[in-house]
């Protein structure tokens, strides 16, 4: 697709507050505690003040073999940004929440609600859970299988569409003199009948700002990618290199056609760690420390987690062993082995990158480096933003918001203000009427 040389970035920031690199929180001397509100809002400030386009909350509905700080404790998404709402004006605030295990009128409402408190800025990162351990705390001996999950996932989204289209503009209008509040034929039931949900609406919340949260979906399977081709605004996605990436952004841009829709509003936005030095050798030695404290038992733990299996029974430093699609977190599987193959890496050091970075990209050097890759990246059709993953916080992220974000302004690439009140605006989509 075509690219134009002032085209600037969006930037996701990805928050785990004990840092996103398995080791970060050793290294830290700011370490907070990620149920503290006060630490949370420091960080969502932070990168408010760096103009961030997101605050990007992950989540997962089971604690987690990893046993790590971000994994065993964490506030629930949606109560988190509501809190952050009230103590930030611009960033938009994006919460992760399950199709698979939850329920649409609630969650609509949850989400229009969210984007009422914060004016606009509420976006929802849609996932359909994928771990047998989340199945077991819903009353489930088993995880639906991989298809039954998106359906359910196609559905669910129909349902929330309409339920959020629902209130129409118009429909509150208090006239003291009749005593009618609302302007009733502008306000529509569902009456929703689907293989997965029966919904009779309408929802119980005025329309909000920007009619609903701006959808954001991360699937990298063929699945994945065709519900978010007919659905997303956002996509995240993790890619090794430039041409794995390119590769993908084609692919999904032109499925975004296929499904009707215009290419330029959906944005792509690679997940990436980068780590900042005030000088390469200053960032090349935090990298090597950052690896040398990774727990590989550990990361072992995590591989099997996402290969479905055992990997504990291979030899560690023998070959990755190949291993089949399973009904998990097939992209994730995928783009590891494909690492693996690329780098001739053993099973050790897989399990080493995997638990350090969670399966994303790395890029290690000054301000004036991660510019240059973010740069060509933007050019070269990788990418129409990332999504920042700091390895150490809030260490990371201040370096990043000190010099990658004054040294992407100075080359036009990243907006010195916020242009718009709302998420979608700012992330350059058109508001829905």
């Amino acid at each position: 697709m075509a690219t134009s040389p002032t085209r600037r970035l969006r930037l996701g920031l990805f928050v785990q507050p004990a840092g996103q690199h398995v080791s970060g929180w050793r290294l830290t001397e700011q370490a907070g505690d990620p149920t503290d509100i006060d630490w949370l809002i420091t960080i969502a400030r932070k990168a408010e003040a760096g103009k961030f386009d997101l605050f990007f909350v992950g989540d997962a509905l089971a604690t987690s073999v990893y046993r790590l700080p971000s994994t065993m404790a964490r506030l629930e998404p949606l109560t988190l940004l509501a809190a952050l709402a009230v103590n930030t004006r611009r960033i938009g605030l994006a919460a992760t929440a399950s199709t698979t295990f939850s329920d649409p009128f609630t969650l609509a409402r949850s989400f229009s609600s969210l984007d009422h408190i914060s004016r606009g800025r509420a976006a929802w990162n849609v996932v359909t859970s994928f771990s047998t351990d989340v199945a077991r705390n819903f009353s489930r001996s088993d995880m639906p299988d991989h298809a039954t999950r998106y359906a359910r996932a196609r559905e669910f989204l129909e349902v929330t569409a309409k339920l959020w289209n629902g209130w129409q503009a118009g429909a509150v209008q208090p006239d003291k003199a009749t005593g009618a509040y609302f302007v009733d034929e502008k306000i529509q039931p569902v009456n929703h009948r689907g293989e997965h949900f029966q919904v009779q609406g309408p929802l119980n919340i005025t329309r909000s700002p920007q009619v609903r949260p701006v959808i954001i979906e991360a699937g990298s399977s063929a699945d994945g990618q065709k519900l978010a081709a007919e659905t997303a605004e956002v996509i995240f996605t993790a890619a090794a290199t430039l041409e794995e990436a390119q590769a993908f952004y084609r692919a999904q841009k032109d499925q975004v056609i296929a499904a009707g829709r215009d290419p330029d509003q959906v944005v792509i936005m690679p997940g990436v760690m980068p780590i900042v030095g005030r000088t390469r050798d200053e960032a090349e030695a935090l990298w090597k420390q950052l690896n040398s404290l990774v727990d590989i038992d550990n990361g072992l733990r995590q591989l099997s987690l996402r290969f479905d299996r055992d990997l504990s029974q291979y030899p560690l430093d023998g070959p990755v062993p190949e291993v089949p699609p399973g009904e998990g977190n097939q992209s994730r599987v995928k783009l590891l082995m494909e690492m693996a193959k690329r780098d001739n890496l053993t099973l050790r050091e897989l399990a080493a990158v995997a638990a350090g970075s969670r399966g994303h990209r790395v890029i290690v050097g000054t301000a004036e480096e991660i510019a240059d890759d973010f740069e060509l990246w933007l050019n070269e059709g990788g990418a129409d933003g990332f999504n920042i993953m700091p390895a150490i916080m809030t260490e990371q992220l201040d370096l990043f918001v000190e010099r990658v974000i004054p040294e992407l302004r100075r080359r036009g690439r990243f907006r010195d203000e916020y242009e718009f009140a709302t998420l979608r605006e700012n992330l350059g989509l058109t508001p829905l009427a």
